[in-house]
């Protein structure tokens, strides 16, 4: 199923299912009973798909990205977190950050996971039973803070307002098939400046969502990204930063595109 979270025109906020015959309006809890109902949705606003209380990040995933940057494989999964000050919808602006300024933003396109059920120490076997579905995500970067002001920690230049759009649509499991086998690009201003598969991931989704439910609760909701691919800003001689006017899409296959103008922050 396709799913959208949305607002209508009462400002109120609701799931829906897109199918061939339009979007149809959900009843129901997302992560436990649903139901599409046979009522037209009224989408004013396209939100992201779901409200998660954290993003957790999975930095350094990606062979070729590994080595652009200068960095050997990871022996484990390198955590890091967004706060959920940083969602942003789609069509929404990323925001350039002006007052404690940045001056290196970069785009990163990746596939993100949306936990269904509440889990813990669940083997790899079993991760993907516990994954309701999968979107679009750009994990945008302030590589100053993040590199070289963030003392040597990641979350300072991850985690401004807006710098994790999340979108356009939740796809659920049974659609997607193997996580591990989706072509994913980013657009940036109508040129590709990332396109690759994520099938060259390090730590695949199941070991990803294995390592972190390690004596450690994940409950529903709880959005998982899962690293970018080569051909970020930062890596392009010369860089290739993000600015304002610029237009980003992260695209990905079987889910679609999250675009994004970039503004600076008033």
């Amino acid at each position: 199923m396709k799913i959208i979270r949305y607002q209508d025109s009462s400002g109120n906020v609701n799931y829906g299912a897109e199918t061939s015959d339009g979007v149809f309006r959900i009843e129901g809890d997302l992560f436990g009973e649903y139901w599409v109902t046979g009522e037209t949705a009224e989408v004013v606003k396209l939100l992201a798909p779901v409200d998660p209380e954290i993003i957790l990040c999975i930095g350094l995933n990606y062979k070729f990205h590994a080595a652009e940057s200068g960095m050997s494989a990871p022996e484990r999964p390198v955590l890091f977190v967004k706060g959920r000050n940083a969602l942003q919808h789609p069509c929404d602006p990323i925001e350039i950050p002006t007052k404690l300024a940045s001056f290196k933003v970069d785009y990163e396109c990746e596939l993100a996971v949306v936990i269904g059920k509440r889990c813990k120490n669940v083997s790899k076997e079993d991760a993907l039973d516990y994954v309701l579905g999968y979107t679009c995500a750009n994990d945008v970067s302030a590589r100053d803070w993040q590199i070289e002001w963030g003392g040597s920690q990641w979350t300072r230049g991850k985690t401004f307002d807006t710098f994790a759009p999340l979108g356009p649509r939740l796809v659920t499991s049974d659609e997607i098939g193997d996580p591990n086998a989706l072509q994913i690009k980013t657009i940036l201003n109508g040129e590709t400046v990332q396109d690759w598969n994520t099938d060259d991931m390090i730590f695949n989704v199941a070991e990803i969502v294995a390592f972190l439910s390690g004596s450690t609760t994940l409950l529903p909701g709880t959005v998982i990204i899962t690293g970018t691919p080569h051909g970020v800003g930062m890596a392009r001689k010369p860089p290739l930063w993000l600015k304002s006017g610029d237009e980003v899409t992260i695209e990905i296959e079987k889910i679609g595109q999250l675009t994004n103008p970039v503004i600076d922050e008033a």
